[in-house]
């Protein structure tokens, strides 16, 4: 296939020729087969091509691909969607609004917050990752991908992720707190329940609406449903993405009623969105969501995840950072970093980097990946190590 046409986000991508996958395996041009353990990014939290997910696509294009934007025409398989997903959730964050992205979700997460409030300034973290977009961008913490863009969204302040200190910042002139509840990009940080619980309390005593950007650790990736329930916390306002569609692009909004209501009027059409909600990718989300729940997935993802860490042992790795099935391998330094996912892909194996975080890798496989394949894995990877010179 010539590629000549398509537009390169970097000079030395993976490279991998991708023919097809199924499972947690991919397999290239050349039929390589590959253990795929970082999900296209925490996405395919149910490995490729699940065979419901799919079914379920197959009978939504049967009846209708998109038919008008976002909230103009009732879509029974958006209603069953959004019913769903809020079953699971608690009292407060009991309505969707569908976009096309996690960027997109939590650009549509600060608006909310900036009309419900009428205040500007924004609260975020230094070492967030929260996307691509000017908004997003301007909420995220890596000058390195920022400084080209400037300027970008006014009002926003960063202060240091997990130190209670700088919750001072919080005042009654802040809209909104945006936080990852488990920094993904900055490589797997993860606060204090004090931090997170002070956090809490900081936003309820000054009005300030927090928002949790799940995008990454939601959808069982971290143990739990979501990651904000490690914490003993709810966030006013949910954002969504990567996982929730199965392999399809979708993203989320989630907030009370209250809350939702305000897009409706002054102005009207506050938000609008031509293909959020595609049918499509809705059924792929419902079937992904009812496989997680029906199958109990959720469930083993915490004592797959200590396995994984029992077996990555070697003196090479200066710590390793989890929650779930969601890794940060540290290592002396990046050259060793890049030595490592090189020397795992050469032996059929897929680990990755960090954007923020050069001096460790990523691992976040399939949730579906069994005993027998987290042992290859983790053999794989040791041994990769042991001709690390």
């Amino acid at each position: 296939m010539n590629h000549s046409s398509l537009a390169k986000t970097s000079p030395y991508p993976f490279g991998i020729k991708v023919e097809k996958a199924k499972g947690i395996y991919i397999y290239d041009s050349d039929g390589v087969k590959y253990l795929d353990l970082i999900s296209g990014i925490a996405v395919s939290n149910l490995g490729h091509q699940n065979e419901k997910i799919i079914n379920s696509i197959k009978k939504q294009v049967d009846d209708h691909l998109h038919v008008m934007v976002y909230g103009e025409y009732e879509q029974s398989i958006q209603e069953e969607l959004a019913q769903k997903l809020c079953s699971l959730l608690p009292d407060g964050l009991d309505i969707l609004y569908p976009v096309n992205s996690g960027t997109e979700a939590n650009e549509a997460a600060l608006k909310l917050a900036k009309r419900a409030t009428g205040r500007t300034k924004i609260i975020a973290f230094k070492g967030a990752y929260h996307g691509s977009s000017h908004g997003s961008l301007s909420i995220s913490g890596n000058e390195e991908k920022k400084y080209a863009f400037r300027p970008l969204l006014p009002d926003v302040f960063h202060i240091e992720f997990n130190n209670i200190d700088q919750l001072s910042e919080i005042d009654t002139s802040t809209a909104c707190v945006i936080i990852e509840p488990i920094q993904g990009d900055a490589g797997v940080r993860i606060p204090s329940i004090e931090f997170m619980t002070a956090l809490r309390k900081k936003c309820n005593d000054n009005g300030v609406l927090l928002i949790a950007d799940e995008i990454q650790s939601g959808f069982g990736r971290s143990g739990k449903w979501f990651a904000y329930e490690h914490f003993n916390i709810q966030p006013d306002i949910l954002t969504i993405g990567k996982a929730f569609g199965g392999g399809m692009p979708i993203g989320g909004v989630v907030s009370s009623k209250q809350l939702m209501n305000l897009f409706t009027e002054n102005p009207k059409l506050g938000h609008i969105t031509t293909f959020g909600g595609h049918p499509v990718v809705c059924a792929a989300a419902l079937a992904s969501i009812n496989v997680l729940n029906d199958e109990k997935i959720i469930d083993h993802v915490e004592s797959k995840g200590k396995l994984f860490e029992s077996l990555l042992n070697h003196k090479l790795i200066k710590e390793i950072r989890r929650k779930g099935l969601l890794f940060a391998i540290e290592m002396k330094n990046s050259d060793v970093v890049q030595k490592v996912v090189e020397g795992c892909k050469e032996n059929g194996l897929l680990s990755f980097w960090f954007l923020s975080c050069p001096e460790s890798f990523r691992i976040a496989p399939p949730l579906i990946i069994n005993e027998d394949e987290i042992q290859r894995s983790c053999q794989i990877i040791i041994e990769v190590m042991d001709n690390i010179s």
